[in-house]
């Protein structure tokens, strides 16, 4: 595919100055990492980035979701999506609806029931078991844990991803879950199961 330094290379993005602003951003969250690899890489190498493999690590889900959209469509940005059994357009939508997610829950505000202003596309094949009822609302919480589901069953099937939310449920059984866009059939969902 890319060599280990891909996200400086201009050619593979489609705005110039995006891609200078996102790189700006990766150079700050780089400079501010006191993780060990990236304070070792600093002291034996002059590069002003590491290479991808290592800058990914410590890239914010904002600027991951940014270097993602202003990526040139073809095989590289399909690649990636196709990891996720998921087509580059909706990986894109789902990327910029969790960075908005990530926003609301680090500002404390309130997420349970909370209608969303960025709006995932809903897949029309995904290589993974996805939701089946295709008039659920792609604008609720139960539309946000069904994708952190989708990606966590796809990179590691052993998650305990349901069983804590399980837990969560029955400590506090009064959260109403049809006002998280959950749907009265939702455990019947093979995605849930």
């Amino acid at each position: 595919m890319y060599d280990s330094f891909w996200m400086e290379n201009a050619s593979l993005f489609t705005n110039a100055a995006k891609h200078q602003s996102t790189l700006a951003k990766i150079k700050d969250e780089i400079s501010r990492s006191d993780e060990d690899f990236i304070v070792f890489f600093k002291s034996k190498y002059s590069n002003l980035l590491p290479p991808s493999f290592i800058t990914l690590e410590v890239t914010s889900f904002g600027t991951l979701s940014h270097l993602y959209e202003n990526l040139q469509a073809g095989l590289a940005k399909r690649q990636i999506a196709q990891a996720y059994g998921l087509a580059d357009k909706v990986f894109a939508s789902w990327l910029h609806s969790f960075v908005y997610i990530r926003n609301v829950c680090a500002h404390h505000s309130r997420f349970w029931n909370r209608w969303l202003q960025i709006q995932p596309l809903f897949p029309r094949n995904t290589l993974h078991t996805w939701l089946t009822d295709r008039l659920v609302s792609n604008n609720r919480t139960y539309y946000a844990l069904s994708m952190m589901l989708y990606l966590l069953n796809t990179v590691n099937p052993k998650h305990t991803f349901k069983q804590k939310l399980e837990s969560l449920f029955a400590k506090y059984p009064n959260v109403d879950r049809a006002a998280m866009g959950f749907p009265a059939n939702w455990q019947a969902e093979p995605l849930w199961q």
